[in-house]
């Protein structure tokens, strides 16, 4: 799609993503939830979903698929972090689109909820990749959400991003490889231009 033609959209819907924003924001102060234990979570949320809107152009398919797009990019976490179902969110996401587009709205989250594990190995195992690469949209968000988790290490400066910094870029190789799903259609693509935007962050790593 046309980067014009997926802001003109963007815009179109802004009513119904800012009421998804509010929600997901409300949903994560709910259950008391921070990022980096100091800014509410929505901090994140709002990362992944700028993500989502920088790139967004690049594999977004269709009209329909806009509000599914940013309702996965700011509830990705629900399930695994706020006590959500996968019917609590999918009768979230009926309150702002049609079925079929809540359908793929709901599933876009599921498949990014971490797996059973006792530690972040297990947690995001081949079945958890699995599921990514057969949902479509997913790769991307999940890429968005690797964006955003990144590009705050590299910001903000303390103990725990350091050593952060240091796992996502061993994690790299590994990660590209597993969310990759060869195809050719751009639902299930992660835009080479969003892993550039990694890259030249790994790369400053490996400058210090």
């Amino acid at each position: 799609m046309k980067k014009e033609d997926f802001l003109n959209l963007y815009s179109k819907y802004t009513e119904e993503i800012e009421q998804i924003k509010a929600a997901a924001h409300a949903l994560h102060a709910s259950v008391n939830q921070h990022y980096d234990k100091i800014h509410p979570y929505g901090y994140h949320l709002d990362m992944v979903a700028d993500a989502a809107l920088r790139f967004g152009h690049l594999v977004c398919e269709s009209e329909a698929d806009i509000l599914p797009l940013f309702f996965g990019a700011y509830f990705h976490d629900s399930i695994e972090d706020a006590r959500q179902t996968y019917n609590d969110v999918l009768l979230t996401a009926r309150q702002y689109m049609a079925d079929e587009q809540a359908k793929m709205a709901t599933e876009i989250v599921y498949a990014l909820t971490n797996d059973k594990g006792r530690d972040r190995a297990e947690r995001a195992g081949e079945r958890y990749y699995q599921g990514i690469r057969e949902t479509p949209y997913a790769p991307f968000v999940k890429m968005a959400d690797r964006l955003a988790n990144i590009t705050y290490s590299f910001t903000h400066s303390h103990e725990g991003n350091e050593h952060m910094k240091g796992v996502y870029a061993k994690e790299l190789p590994h990660f590209l490889k597993s969310i990759d799903t060869h195809s050719n259609d751009p639902r299930f693509q992660v835009p080479k231009d969003m892993i550039d935007a990694v890259m030249i962050l790994i790369e400053k790593l490996n400058e210090y």
